[in-house]
């Protein structure tokens, strides 16, 4: 067993697949092939269920796989402490984007990450920012986006970009774009197109209608901008969005945002790191470099994804 028979087995079981590992790890397929059989082999085990669709962890697999992620993380700090006179980012760092986020920032985070750490490992990963948090507590993610999250011990949070919520409603022929606000006692009479629960900006607006003793009138669940934009322009109801979130969308044009007022309802998007990781080179390096991504977005530029 070596450090790149772990690093390929990793690969391929977080991408579920050897295709597509072997394209991550600019490696022929067959050549990665025999190092995870060679790693079986050894341990005597079958680490991998090969399928029509890809690979899956067997029990044993998933007991390495654990295994070999706290293996690697131990070589990576290594590489960091010994490089951390010369202030040099090395080793590998484990980013968690909201899939908000990660539509706008992955291809420029890339692009920055190999223009100034060239010699440093970028993996990226997407959740919602529920996931992104638990992750950052077990060691999975170094450093994440997440949006409005709640006060935790191990976590050091930073805001980045604050946006107002706003009430999405069609545009009517000869009504012009309005931009009247409207209180959230007066969107509770409103039937709403509104994501599940376990997205922010719905856990934001039940929090702020059950603290102003109102019920909000649901009409339909739906957890995609692009769909909710659909149904608000079809006549099925209202939306409860960022303006960033219409501007662009394919139907801005059909559609007006109104300011959310009394009370005014704000989307945090912050960043956050363990409490307990030590601070590197390529740790400083990255959440800089996640800072100016975001500070450089034009305020309310969101992507075509609620905020998670």
């Amino acid at each position: 067993m070596n450090l790149k028979q772990l690093e390929y087995f990793v690969s391929v079981a977080e991408l579920g697949s050897f295709s597509k590992a072997a394209l991550v790890l600019d490696i022929a397929q067959p050549a990665l092939s025999r190092q995870v059989r060679a790693l079986e082999i050894e341990l005597r085990e079958t680490l991998l269920l090969r399928n029509g669709r890809g690979v899956s962890l067997t029990e044993p697999g998933r007991r390495l796989y654990e295994h070999s992620l706290a293996i690697l993380r131990q070589v990576a700090q290594a590489c960091e402490d010994l490089s951390a006179s010369r202030d040099e980012p090395v080793g590998r760092i484990t980013v968690g984007l909201p899939p908000s986020m990660g539509r706008q920032l992955t291809l420029a985070l890339v692009d920055g990450f190999q223009r100034c750490m060239p010699r440093a490992r970028l993996t990226i990963v997407e959740g919602l920012s529920a996931h992104i948090s638990e992750w950052l507590g077990s060691g999975r993610v170094d450093v994440g986006l997440l949006y409005n999250p709640d006060t935790q011990t191990g976590l050091e949070i930073r805001p980045l970009l604050h946006e107002r919520l706003g009430l999405v409603q069609r545009l009517r022929p000869g009504e012009g774009g309005s931009l009247a606000p409207v209180s959230l006692e007066n969107v509770a009479a409103l039937p709403l197109v509104l994501p599940e629960r376990q997205h922010v900006i719905r856990r934001l607006l039940d929090n702020q209608a059950t603290l102003a003793g109102l019920s909000l009138n649901v009409a339909w669940e739906v957890s995609s901008v692009p769909a909710i934009l659909d149904l608000v322009c079809a006549g099925y109801g209202h939306a409860i969005l960022t303006a960033s979130s219409v501007a662009v969308s394919e139907r801005k044009d059909a559609l007006v945002v109104r300011p959310l007022v009394r009370p005014e309802l704000v989307s945090v998007l912050c960043l956050a790191t363990s409490a307990h990781q030590r601070s590197t080179p390529l740790m400083r390096q990255t959440t800089r470099l996640l800072t100016d991504l975001v500070t450089a977005l034009p305020q309310g530029t969101a992507a075509q994804s609620l905020p998670g």
